[in-house]
């Protein structure tokens, strides 16, 4: 055996009782691990596992939270309990975040809508379409998927989008999607789909303010480029 077990270590040195007594921010991203993965194995304690996991993921944190389910168990050591529990607290997360950016009262700008977006899709490893319902004021009346695909695209149909922005009262909507590639360079395809929302958006009087392309910590806004 590498390390010995924790069980073994001194009260002082073990994630549990760290946390109890200072807290869970002194606990290094591998402690937080193993705490979720509960047990190590005959190799190694629950903290070596976890290291070796994120060892795996490049020490990214933003990587291990777009695993699925089969990338996560297939880690030696990391079975379907353990990946399951790493996968609910990861989604809890991403709640928690979207939860929070929910209280935006205004969207005056991508900054604003960026923080509503990112919680939702800068994790997928996917792409996904959604749009936001804004009233007269620009307050948030509602995010609604609209599409969800592969790794290389989704399709988005306008009239799904209207549809959802008539059915909401909208006055203006912000629509986004995803590059799991983490590179927020529109395509061809997203630049001659927000032609035709911009077109759209007039003959049915909803302005459409931002096409916005999460990827990873960073973002492309159209309204920003002046591509819009």
């Amino acid at each position: 055996m590498s390390e010995t077990s924790i069980k073994n270590w001194s009260p002082a040195e073990r994630p549990r009782e760290k946390l109890l007594q200072a807290g869970a921010s002194v606990l290094s991203e591998a402690e937080l691990i193993a705490l979720l993965i509960r047990n190590g194995n005959r190799e190694k304690s629950a903290v070596e596992l976890a290291r070796c996991l994120l060892k795996d993921f490049n020490h990214d944190l933003q990587e291990l939270a777009r695993a699925d389910f089969s990338s996560i168990s297939r880690q030696k050591g990391i079975g379907q309990v353990k990946a399951i529990s790493l996968l609910a607290a990861m989604e809890l997360g991403r709640r928690i975040r979207l939860s929070s950016a929910r209280k935006v009262p205004k969207v005056a700008g991508s900054k604003d809508a960026v923080q509503l977006l990112q919680p939702v899709l800068s994790d997928l490893d996917h792409e996904e379409f959604w749009v936001m319902l804004l009233n007269r004021a620009n307050a948030l009346i509602d995010m609604k998927p609209i599409s969800k695909g592969g790794i290389s695209g989704t399709v988005a149909d306008p009239k799904l989008i209207f549809r959802e922005a008539l059915q909401g009262k909208a006055s203006g909507i912000i629509v986004s999607h995803n590059h799991p590639s983490q590179n927020p360079k529109p395509s061809e395809s997203d630049i001659q789909l927000t032609r035709k929302l911009r077109e759209g958006g007039r003959l049915l009087d909803i302005a459409v303010m931002d096409h916005i392309i999460i990827a990873g910590t960073s973002f492309y806004s159209f309204a920003d480029e002046g591509t819009l």
